[in-house]
């Protein structure tokens, strides 16, 4: 699969899914032990009953880290943090040692992927509305650790594929972690994120009636790559002060390179090139302080953060008729930066907890675009591009008051109200300066009657992050499409409706269902604008899913050590198309994802061994005089075998893509909009990608 996100949206994923290991742990997994089973206990120092996993209780599946373990929680899926605006409330569903990160850059996978397995000493799984974290909802962990020796962890992932693609072998990582009497540090280098990808095959064009007018036969790759070193420092002294501070810069190298052939009748052969070059760099620097104050506590956050993206894409053609080469150039520096302030007390007042918070965030971006022709000495002019070429700055204040407690034995609730003020400004001769008022908030129910069930339901007021870059425009030169300026552009809000029922299954494991329901104002999509197109706003639009998973352990019907992991989402979406009027599904939305996976833990080995497939469903994307479907699949499916002490190593070894999924892509293009225009060709790619073979290596010292 490609390293660049895939174009579909799935609804639950925006509302939704990384010391040494003790010498007993890396001994001792045999696969005779049984799946993690929870006990009861208070959680986080709090009268909140949750279930609570020791090591032990992982102890089959010889965890290097955090990660390891908490993915092996039977019903529980990690859930990031969404891409709302600033810091803001909690939207994820992992804490560390009670506290939520606060720093943006890291994923939950990162940062659990960091904390050493020795290092962990129980994983506590609770209704997030019952802790005095505002924004929280559902099951949440709260991986308690401790590091109070010196260790460190490694691991190295190469991969293979069979064809079109360079071999990968710098992804992995390393990190360490100690403690010297109140300070615990860590430090990691990072590139887990690396990638090769690759593709090629035909593509057939036809015109309106079906007649071939041109065949394509195109090679693409990539090179990815994402070194990142971080560190982190905590002060924690005896009592409510305990301070944060922690810091990343990394570099990204993302190259796309493809080559293709064009012929057709009446057309002269073409030999075609394309190559996009995203080298950037980044850092991010954050820290928060806590302490006692008058009958609660304040905590003070702060962030900075600053990327620079230069970006170019050349498109060249060249006729095998001797004449001469045609090309063109799209190119771009951004700057983006963000700066944030953010202030919480917390106090306990008429039975509950309560928090005010204020956040400032001053956001930033200067954006220089130009094009180019190419010239007949081989390099490209320069033009500047004024549609892509501007500052865009927003002035954000929000203030929230939260208040949550428990009503019975089994029920508890959370309230959080507030709202924010904004200023948006687009610099240059027609920038503009807009300011915005909006409400902000959520209502979260929780209710466990017993041991084995809960459920909860969470209404919300959202407001989501714009990209900047949005607001300019662009030029997609291996499309043929342009986007204009939009200085209208708003932030997407909606009411969301989340519920979440859990139910344990007993030794058989455990079943979760999510219902999601999204009335959403200014839907971010393709609009008119002028006599072209751009990023703009859709006034109403809808959105619902049901995601249902499960983890069934086979221990019962006598398979020891094996377990299953299904998984359906469904989805649906609505809005008004702004170019035909018409009623369809959001862009790029993903309605359907069938998934299961299978481990077996073979009993008196140190091996495992199992098998995931996947099969997903995308709607296409539409512009103003096109339908595009760009996506891989239909199923991706894969095997592994893994052995757990290999001279204290865990190795694994894995093919994926064994069922042959496709590089597909179907789009139709019109003379003019779409609904009023008759077809101008339609575009049919169908390319090979292959076998992908993996190899992973970790360990501890």
């Amino acid at each position: 699969m490609s390293h660049r996100k895939s174009l579909g949206t799935s609804l639950a994923a925006v509302a939704a899914v990384l010391t040494s290991v003790p010498a007993a742990a890396q001994d001792a997994p045999t696969g005779d032990t049984p799946p993690p089973a929870p006990t009861e206990a208070p959680v986080g120092g709090q009268q909140t009953q949750g279930q609570v996993y020791s090591p032990a209780d992982f102890a089959r599946y010889a965890p290097n880290n955090a990660y390891d373990m908490l993915i092996q929680v039977p019903g529980f899926s990690i859930r990031d943090n969404e891409n709302l605006r600033g810091l803001g409330v909690a939207t994820g569903n992992v804490l560390f040692n009670g506290e939520r990160p606060s720093n943006k850059a890291d994923d939950m996978y990162t940062q659990l992927s960091r904390i050493p397995a020795g290092n962990v000493e129980r994983i506590e799984i609770v209704d997030g509305a019952s802790l005095d974290i505002p924004g929280l909802s559902g099951q949440v962990a709260n991986i308690v650790y401790r590091a109070d020796n010196f260790s460190g962890q490694f691991s190295w992932k190469p991969q293979f594929r069979a064809h079109y693609t360079d071999p990968l072998f710098t992804r992995g990582d390393v990190s360490v972690r100690g403690r010297k009497g109140e300070i615990e540090y860590e430090a990691a280098l990072s590139n887990d994120d690396s990638a090769r990808s690759g593709a090629g095959g035909p593509t057939i064009i036809t015109d309106g009636a079906g007649n071939i007018i041109e065949r394509r036969r195109d090679v693409w790759n990539t090179h990815y790559d994402t070194p990142k070193l971080s560190g982190r420092i905590t002060w924690d002294p005896a009592g409510d002060t305990v301070a944060n501070f922690g810091g990343h810069y990394q570099r990204k190298y993302d190259r796309y390179y493809e080559d293709g052939v064009r012929t057709g009748p009446g057309l002269v052969d073409r030999f075609r090139t394309v190559r996009d070059k995203a080298d950037s760099w980044n850092y991010e620097l954050s820290g928060d302080y806590q302490f006692g104050f008058g009958p609660g506590k304040l905590k003070l956050i702060g962030l900075r953060r600053f990327s620079h993206e230069p970006y170019s894409s050349e498109v060249i053609s060249t006729p095998d008729d001797g004449s001469p080469a045609t090309g063109d150039r799209f190119a771009q520096v951004g700057d983006l930066g963000e700066t944030i302030a953010r202030g919480e007390y917390q106090w306990k007042m008429w039975g509950g907890d309560w928090q005010l918070s204020g956040e400032a965030a001053f956001n930033t971006l200067d954006n220089i675009a130009s094009t180019g022709e190419l010239q007949p000495d081989g390099t490209f002019d320069k033009t500047p591009f004024v549609p892509g070429t501007g500052g865009v700055s927003e002035d954000r204040y929000e203030g929230l008051l939260s208040f949550g407690r428990k009503i019975t034995d089994t029920f508890s609730f959370q309230l959080v109200a507030g709202a924010e003020h904004s200023t948006i400004v687009q610099a240059g001769p027609d920038g503009v300066s807009r300011s915005f008022a909006r409400p902000k908030g959520s209502l979260t129910l929780s209710w466990k009657p017993s041991d084995d069930f809960d459920a909860s339901l969470k209404i919300r007021r959202r407001v989501l992050q714009l990209s900047f870059y949005d607001f300019l425009g662009r030029a997609f030169l291996n499309d043929g499409n342009q986007n204009e300026t939009n200085f209208d552009l708003r932030p997407q809000q909606d009411w969301s409706f989340e519920a979440e029922i859990n139910k344990k299954l007993g030794a058989w494991g455990s079943t979760k269902i999510i219902l999601i329901h999204r009335d959403v104002e200014d839907r971010v999509d393709i609009v008119p604008v002028g006599n072209g197109e751009a990023v703009g706003n859709i006034p109403k639009a809808k959105a619902s899913a049901i995601d249902w998973t499960a983890t069934i352990n086979l221990d019962p019907a006598g398979i020891k050590g094996m377990k299953l992991e299904p998984r359906l989402l469904l989805q649906t979406s609505s809005l008004r198309d702004p170019f035909t009027g018409e009623k369809r599904q959001w862009s790029g939305f993903t309605d359907t994802v069938a998934s299961i996976g299978l481990r077996h833990d073979i009993p008196g080995s140190d091996i495992a061994w199992g098998a995931n497939a996947e099969y997903a469903h995308y709607q296409p994307n539409y512009r103003r005089n096109q339908v595009d479907k760009v996506w891989e699949g239909p199923v991706w499916a894969s095997v592994f075998v893994e052995h757990k002490d290999v001279m204290g190593l865990t190795i694994r070894a894995s093919i994926n893509n064994i069922v042959n999924a496709r590089s597909r892509r179907d789009r139709t293009v019109y003379t003019g909009v779409r609904g009023e225009s008759p077809v101008a060709f339609v575009e049919d790619r169908n390319r090979l990608i292959g076998p992908i073979f993996s190899f992973s290596v970790r360990g501890t010292f």
